[in-house]
Order: C-alpha cells, then structure tokens, then sequence
C-alpha cells in the first residue's frame, strides 16, 4: 500500500490522530483465576476427582484451562489499537484498524478461530424453566440474585452437596469472569443456573456467539466512554 493510500484511509480513522490521548484500560482478563477452577476441582472427594476432571475438560469452555495462566496483559496496546479502529462498510458487529499500512478485521470468523466456541441464533433465555432442588437452590438458598463474588465464595469455602456441582459452578464462573470479564459485583443472569442443569444442553449452547456480542460491544464503546470523561 503506497503513502497516499495510507493517507486516505486515516481520513476513515474513528479517532483522528489530532485527538489521540493516553489511556488506562480496566483489566477484565482474569486468567490466573484458572487456579481457583483447579483448586475447586481438586477439593472433591478423592474418589470422584478424575471423574468430575474428565467432565471439566469434555466440556465447552475446557480447553481454556490449557492456557498459560500468566498471561501478561498490555493495555497500551490495546489502547493503541483501539485509536487506529476505521469507519468501514463492512457488518456493524465487527471492527477493522489500519495497522501501518495494511487493515486488519476482528470478526466472528476471527474470534471463532481463537477461542473455538461456537456460533449462530442464540436461543430466548427465558425457555430455560428452573427445576426443584436445583443448584442455585442449595447454594444460594437466601440469595434473590447472586454476584460472581457470591459465587467466588461457594467455589472456594463450600464443601459441593451432589454429582458434578463443582463441575457447573466452575463453568459459570468462568464463563462470566475469565471470558466475559464482568464486574464481580454484578449479578449473573439466573438462566444461566438453570442452563448448566443439564450439562449437555450448556454445552450445545452457542457460547461463541454469545461471548462476542458482549466483547464487540464492550470494544467498540471503550473509546467514546474515555472521550465523554475527558470532557
């Protein structure tokens, strides 16, 4: 791509380069709570913990604990990219950025091929009935919502009252706190609880497509954000 080339495309900048400012990205990678997942696994009884692994490790989100779990995270240079995003034609729910002289895209097709969820329709939550004796019930009896630091706590006080509970706490929280990054004050969606019922059926679900819409939207409005509180 020759100089003039180039040029043009930064007219398509999001940000113009004039108003480019230093920033501080929140941290929401949560990586090392991967030990805390372990360390749940490992307090179940002795003669069911290869067993519950073996589940752990079959299931949607397993092939996440095969990660360096020290992982560093840069935030300037996330910041950095996110100050090259473009304007561009292309679907609303993906981004491209002019890296020196090429444009690069972050899509689904992107996404799919680093975390290996699935995608497509996701289903109405609300099909999702609860059943009796469920497991938001016996963990969190007195609880009208439950927060990740809730949950934080069950997962490492609580000794687990039935078959595979470890197993479905551990792929709620991390599914909300290592690949969503949420707040841990904020409450996680009873559907949710009612999903990991039936393991197959939280499996099946199109966690992929699911995880991205809240990544896109958490990236493409991190800028404006940090614009509305220079001001």
């Amino acid at each position: 791509m020759n100089r003039e080339m180039t040029s043009s495309l930064k007219e398509l900048l999001k940000t113009p380069e004039g108003d480019w400012f230093k920033g501080k990205l929140t941290r929401h990678d949560h990586f090392k709570a991967l030990a805390r997942i372990d360390d749940a696994l490992n307090r179940v009884p002795e003669e069911f913990t290869v067993e519950y692994w073996r589940r752990f490790m079959a299931s949607c989100f397993g092939h996440f604990m095969s990660m360096h779990w020290e992982l560093k995270f840069l935030g300037g240079v996330i910041h950095q990219l996110l100050l090259q995003e473009l304007d561009h034609d292309g679907s609303t729910d993906e981004m491209r950025f002019l890296l020196g002289n090429h444009v690069v895209r972050f899509s689904k097709v992107e996404f799919n091929l680093i975390t290996g969820l699935r995608f497509g329709v996701v289903p109405d939550t609300s099909i999702y009935v609860a059943v009796e004796n469920d497991i938001y019930q016996r963990y969190f009896p007195a609880h009208d919502e439950v927060s990740l630091d809730d949950l934080r706590v069950v997962l490492t006080l609580r000794e687990f009252q039935q078959a595979y509970d470890a197993v479905k706490l551990c792929l709620i929280y991390m599914l909300n706190w290592i690949l969503m990054g949420v707040d841990e004050r904020l409450k996680i969606p009873v559907w949710q609880f009612r999903l990991v019922e039936d393991l197959n059926a939280f499996d099946a679900f199109l966690w992929g497509a699911h995880v991205y819409r809240h990544s896109i939207f958490s990236f493409k409005h991190a800028l404006p954000r940090r614009r509305e509180e220079r001001r």
